[in-house]
């Protein structure tokens, strides 16, 4: 699994797991036990939890849902029924807690991980703050991601990945 955190948000790396969205859609998370192992790569949880076809197919529908919003976001548009994201919120998070030599330990079940996620989401989909969400400028990338940058100028969602591709395509291109 090649997961990449380059987002600034949870909620957009989650939605990051379907890379090329408007050609062929790469899946990377192909199954529960690909969710469970994106929980504890993102930092989610210390252990991570059971997954079950049932609550994989709830997480690939949330992630779906969270696209919706932030292109909706993204494009200065009304959300619509945030019902579902809102129900997934209200849930119990993941809970943490501090160990007497200051490590975390952090723990819950799915559940608890797509109310982490989604509680994320509200927070980045509550205006003004939408206002920063971009999508990569390479071609084949459709990355969401916080353009928290100084101008507000930020063009890929990774520039050692997209931007590096774009760039060295372009330098190809120029001493064809």
């Amino acid at each position: 699994m090649d997961v990449t955190f380059v987002s600034g948000n949870l909620a957009l790396d989650f939605v990051g797991t379907v890379g090329s969205r408007r050609t062929e859609r790469i899946q990377l998370l192909a199954g529960p036990a690909d969710l469970a192992a994106w929980t504890t790569a993102a930092g989610l949880l210390d252990e991570a939890p059971a997954v079950d076809d049932r609550g994989f197919a709830e997480a690939v529908d949330l992630r779906e849902e969270l696209y919706r919003l932030a292109c909706a976001a993204r494009d200065g548009e009304d959300y619509g029924d945030v019902g579902p994201l809102n129900a997934w919120a209200a849930r119990p998070p993941v809970t943490a807690a501090l160990d007497a030599d200051g490590g975390v330990r952090r723990t819950g079940d799915l559940d608890a991980v797509l109310a982490t996620i989604a509680r994320s989401a509200v927070d980045l989909l509550a205006r003004p703050l939408a206002s920063e969400l971009r999508e990569c400028g390479a071609e084949t990338c459709t990355r969401l991601y916080v353009d928290s940058s100084r101008r507000g100028a930020r063009r890929w969602c990774d520039m050692k990945r997209c931007g590096n591709r774009v760039k060295a395509a372009q330098f190809r291109a120029r001493h064809a």
